[in-house]
């Protein structure tokens, strides 16, 4: 089965990834700190802007803007995600032998695929970006997003993009069809 994936050279996207049956394999700060470290590598290589982007134990989300005439993240994907797998190594990772299609040598680190929705317009992607910065209060994981450490959020803050205390007192304002990914 072939999945169709939005192909727009240049174009801004929201992602979501997730682990293999949702472990907590990125909830340690040295897991996230191999997970910047394997991403910047692929950067390097495939150049991308990161506009925003939090990481949870068992999930992430991202906003990314590929450059001009370049529409491949699919690639930049697999290559985050197996050169993170082949670093983390196999710290007590159950094997997918018996997963329907998988090879004995692939761990269950990461879910096969990711969703991804591409950016329409300058409110699709401020909902998003604010959808990132309060996903660590929706899953009970802070009070606020000034809490949470792997986000963003800390970063728009020093840029002036956010005050600090940005949803302190409950969630922004809703946006329909967002967070349904």
């Amino acid at each position: 089965m072939e999945y169709r994936r939005a192909k727009t050279p240049g174009g801004t996207f929201f992602f979501t990834v997730v682990t293999y049956a949702r472990q907590p394999i990125l909830a340690s700060g040295a897991s996230v700190a191999l997970l910047r470290e394997v991403t910047r590598q692929v950067k390097r290589r495939h150049p991308f802007r990161i506009d925003a982007m939090v990481v949870l134990p068992d999930h992430l989300h991202a906003i990314w803007t590929l450059p001009e005439g370049d529409h491949d993240f699919s690639t930049r994907w697999m290559l985050i995600k197996s050169g993170f797998t082949r670093k983390l190594g196999r710290r007590a990772l159950p094997s997918l032998a018996n997963r329907p299609g998988s090879t004995k040598r692939e761990q269950a680190v990461w879910q096969r695929r990711f969703w991804e929705h591409q950016i329409r317009d300058d409110q699709d992607y401020a909902a998003h970006v604010e959808y990132i910065h309060y996903n660590p209060v929706k899953h009970g994981l802070a009070q606020a997003p000034r809490e949470w450490p792997y986000s963003s959020f800390h970063r728009d803050v020093r840029l002036g993009r956010y005050p600090l205390d940005w949803a302190s007192n409950g969630p922004p304002r809703p946006v329909p069809g967002v967070g349904s990914e």
